[in-house]
């Protein structure tokens, strides 16, 4: 039947199209940060039985059925999720996933996923993707069972000063030193006030050593009286005021506080590593190395730059050359992507099909890892696109030649009426 050629033929030019449709869109795509390409997948229409199949009899053999087939149509076009080449930017904000998820956006309200990466901060100093949707995470602290909020890098924020509490004292006492080893760092209060301090270290003889300490502008020593430190024939300290010392650390509270800090935890102690260890304090036949090695107060900071780990956080770095967390980036996986709702712009949304989207930090319950000044490109295969174009051209040209064909025979078939 004529009539059933030009409806086959009419159907495989409409799939075609859709075809071509779905290839172009992946060509004009091919530059797009985090596109995903499409693939159009075709299925048979049903066949008209011309012949109904037969069984074998005692004396016949079976029938094969014959069929023509009614011509085609779209089964469904299917996203390629497959990751993108990753290239660097150098742009502190870009970020790319590296494996599985997508990142949660809040646009007016409504949220999407995506995989386009090149981020920014708004004049709020919270950070958007390009069409000022607002990228979803944690706060520093709060729980990933949380509600994911708004992130935000405020530039020239300053981060609160931590008052000094332990100052550390390890290395090397000569033992045949006949004078003072003195030892010089600075301590912060709670307001980040900074201010000299002086430990010094009297020899005594036999292995014995007085510890005194002075501040800059304090009226009184560290200690009302001097603090006295022996050590063992071994080298390591063996007492402390005549208590023997343990294996733990040992602490020396600081009896007079500087009058002109604000002490807002108490006035910090000082504190002797462990005998034995690496830094402890030792006295052995060889140069003196004693130093204050850590203490743990810092003024405040201004932020000056920050960067995205691979598990999604936010490192600030300050100007007091302290760094901290300024929020994590959330991650969101479906349990099929290919139900996921493409709403263009690079975002999809979940339906039925895709499930609930299940949000976690990067790396963790199988989501990617994200890469820091880098994002990720378009998945588009050229060559294969390029090739595809061609055999769908064809395949579209050979259709139009049965529909020429058909009107031919059909044409022909009225004139002899």
């Amino acid at each position: 039947m004529i009539d059933r050629s030009l409806g086959a033929a009419a159907s495989g030019i409409e799939t075609m199209q859709t075809e071509l449709d779905t290839i172009g869109n992946n060509i004009a795509n091919s530059e797009t940060v985090g596109f995903k390409s499409g693939t159009a997948e075709f299925q048979n229409l049903l066949s008209d039985v011309l012949t109904p199949a037969g069984a074998a009899g005692a004396n016949s053999g079976s029938i094969n059925p014959s069929a023509v087939g009614a011509g085609d149509a779209l089964a469904g076009i299917y996203t390629n999720f497959s990751e993108g080449a990753i290239s660097q930017t150098g742009i502190a904000t870009d970020v790319a996933i590296a494996g599985n998820g997508f990142l949660m956006v809040n646009s007016n309200g409504q949220i999407g996923y995506t995989r386009d990466g090149q981020l920014q901060l708004d004049t709020n100093g919270r950070l958007t993707e390009p069409n000022g949707g607002l990228v979803l995470g944690w706060l520093p602290g709060q729980p990933t069972s949380a509600a994911p909020g708004a992130l935000s890098i405020i530039a020239g924020s300053t981060e609160a000063p931590a008052q000094t509490q332990n100052v550390t004292v390890g290395g090397n006492l000569d033992s045949a030193s006949t004078t003072p080893v003195t030892l010089t760092t600075s301590i912060f209060d709670s307001l980040g006030t900074s201010v000299p301090v002086t430990v010094t270290f009297t020899p005594n003889g036999s292995g014995s050593w007085s510890l005194q300490g002075t501040v800059a502008g304090a009226a009184s020593p560290l200690w009302t009286t001097p603090q006295t430190v022996t050590f063992g024939t071994d080298g390591q300290m063996a007492t402390l005021n005549g208590a023997a010392v343990g294996a733990g650390q040992t602490t020396l509270a600081i009896g007079n506080a500087p009058s002109n800090f604000t002490w807002a935890k108490g006035a910090p102690s000082l504190e002797l590593p462990p005998v034995g260890s690496q830094n402890a304090l030792t006295q052995f036949a060889n140069t003196s190395t004693a130093a204050v090695t850590s203490q743990d107060g810092y003024a405040s900071g201004v932020l000056q730059s920050y960067g995205i780990g691979a598990n999604g956080t936010i490192t600030g770095t300050y100007s007091n050359g302290q760094s901290q967390s300024l929020g994590t980036i959330a991650l969101a996986q479906f349990a099929n992507p290919n139900g996921l709702i493409d709403t263009g712009g690079t975002f999809f949304q979940p339906s039925a099909a895709s499930g609930n989207p299940r949000l976690g930090t990067p790396g963790e319950g199988g989501l990617g890892t994200l890469q820091g000044g880098a994002v990720e490109g378009s998945n588009v295969d050229l060559a294969a696109e390029l090739t595809n174009l061609i055999e769908a051209q064809t395949a579209y040209q050979a259709n139009t030649k049965v529909v020429n064909s058909s009107s031919a025979a059909l044409s022909s078939l009225i004139q002899m009426s």
